[in-house]
């Protein structure tokens, strides 16, 4: 049997993709005949296909159901498999978050994602295709009451697409009238729907987790207003602290934790703290600790000692250092969506 006449739904997707994009109808799928040369472990990750595209012949490497491996680890295993074919490689997945796709290109790694963002910066084609947008096209941040409670919501587990006022507000210690407010504002991007039932006041999502992090994403801003330098006789036991920084991405990542300890209040745990004690540093000193004070409570996970996954990435997302986003990666990749 042909081998056109058994391709996987996933080759079927790129070469419709390939041929609809680029307007040509050389693209050829076909399988890898060198797969024994490949070590194992590769060949347990990816599914390897040859493809033939305008007479130039590339190396596909098909992301297998249930292996997906982190971004770094990716961008090595394509490089092993570039050195051994002897062909430029092209990362397949049938679906990429935003900020994968955003990291992949930065270091110039080929990809495809069929029906949505072809990347081959070797033959010069970067096709970014039209992605689905909220109702509202502006981009003006939401308040910190409407991201803290979004980014609440999204953290529940297990994942509900209602969330009662009495439950995501009083965690965060907004009144009613501060959740009325927020949960109108949230809902006006489209990604929510708010519902009023007598007493009763829910926010009703529409997507799933995963796509509404996308979609609301743009929208929103990392929570430190401030940052300040302060000593503390006992640090861990002060009430409501949370570490914040690259002292909570180190804890949930391979990245070295840093010599500062780095902390995080909203301005009212702050104004507590420096009751019970902390003292307030004019700038860096032996012993003192990085403290940042957010635009709103960083205990969204009540059971935590460090802040959420998400805010965290909002407030390191801007860091230069490729360590730092590479275990930012590492650190969203942990998340059950």
């Amino acid at each position: 049997m042909c081998y056109k006449c058994c391709m996987e739904p996933l080759d079927i997707a790129v070469k419709e993709y390939l041929t609809e994009v680029l307007s040509i109808r050389e693209v050829e799928i076909r399988p890898y005949v060198g797969m024994e040369s490949l070590p194992y472990f590769l060949r347990d990750a990816y599914d390897v296909r040859e493809l033939n595209l305008r007479g130039a012949r590339l190396v596909m490497a098909i992301q297998r159901a249930g292996e997906k491996s982190s971004l770094a680890n990716v961008r090595t295993q394509l490089q092993k498999i570039e050195a051994i074919t002897g062909l430029p490689v092209v990362y397949v997945a049938p679906a990429m978050a935003s900020y994968e796709r955003k990291r992949l290109i930065e270091h110039h790694v080929p990809f495809l994602v069929p029906g949505n963002q072809l990347y081959l910066p070797d033959l010069g084609l970067d096709l970014r295709e039209y992605f689905r947008k909220p109702r509202l096209v502006d981009q003006e941040a939401l308040s910190p009451s409407a991201q803290a409670i979004v980014i609440a919501a999204l953290m529940q587990r297990p994942w509900r697409n209602e969330c009662e006022a009495t439950g995501l507000a009083g965690g965060l210690g907004y009144t009613a009238m501060t959740w009325s407010r927020a949960t109108r504002e949230i809902a006006g991007t489209g990604i929510a729907e708010f519902q009023a039932a007598g007493r009763s006041r829910q926010l009703k999502f529409i997507h799933g987790p995963r796509e509404t992090w996308e979609r609301i994403r743009s929208k929103f801003r990392s929570p430190v207003k401030r940052t300040v330098w302060a000593l503390s006789p006992a640090p861990e036991q002060t009430p409501s602290v949370r570490r914040a920084g690259l002292s909570a991405l180190a804890s949930q990542s391979m990245l070295t934790a840093p010599r500062t300890t780095c902390f995080a209040f909203d301005l009212t745990g702050w104004k507590a703290a420096r009751r019970s004690g902390w003292k307030e540093l004019p700038g860096p000193d032996t012993g003192a600790h990085e403290v940042q004070i957010w635009a709103y409570n960083p205990g969204v996970l009540e059971n935590s000692p460090y802040v959420d996954p998400l805010s965290l990435w909002l407030s390191l997302q801007a860091t230069s250092d490729e360590r730092v986003q590479s275990a930012l990666d590492e650190l969203m990749e942990t998340l059950p969506w």
